[in-house]
This record gives structure tokens, sequence and C-alpha cells, in this order.
């Protein structure tokens, strides 16, 4: 899992199978909150996705390019395509079945 904020960190992210991209701002309680139980997610339930966290309002032009305007903002990438997109609010139920839908798709042998 990676928290980035150096050179664009969503770079290579079109080589990517499965990416979850949490945009999220340190002002912003929901995204503190919500951070962890999306890392436990992932972690325990999909470990073959990348995460990449990115602070919304320290990598702005990243935001923009990505029509990131509201915090927590959580993409789902697979196979290099935006598959799902949520803001604001957020659902862990609902991210866990979105999640589980492509990634059944991209990793089931």
């Amino acid at each position: 899992m990676k928290n980035q904020t150096a050179e664009n960190p969503l770079k290579h992210l079109h080589e990517q199978e499965a990416v979850l991209v949490y945009f999220f701002s340190n002002h912003c309680a929901p995204c503190l909150s919500l951070r962890p139980k999306v890392e436990q997610l992932i972690k325990s339930e999909f470990p073959r996705m990348q995460l990449v966290f990115i602070d919304a309002e320290a990598e702005m032009e990243i935001s923009a390019s990505y029509q990131v305007y509201a915090s927590p903002t959580i993409i789902l990438f697979f196979d290099g395509k935006e598959t799902k997109r949520y803001s604001k609010f957020i659902s862990m139920t609902e991210l866990e079945q979105s999640i589980e839908r492509y990634y059944k798709m991209i990793f089931e042998e």
C-alpha cells in the first residue's frame, strides 16, 4: 500500500490489473475515519489489488486531472480503466461488492 505525494503516483495506472485510488484531505474527518477501513478491506479481502492514497489538496493537479472535487473520493480501476467512483458518502458494503464483482472477473482462475 502506497501513500503517494512525490511524482505522479498514477503514472503507471494503466499497467495495473486492479487499483483503488483514495483521494483524501487531512482536514476531512470522514476521510480520516474511512481510510483504515479501506486499508483493512483491501489487505484482508483483495490482496492483489494495489491501494494508492493521494492527498487531494497537496496534489491538486492530479486531483483535477481525475475530476476529483470532493473528499473522500474513491476510484476503482480494473485493467487500467475506471470502473466505479464514489464521492463523499461511501458505503463500505457497496464498496466491497463493487470491488468483488470486478476483482473476481480479473483474478478468478
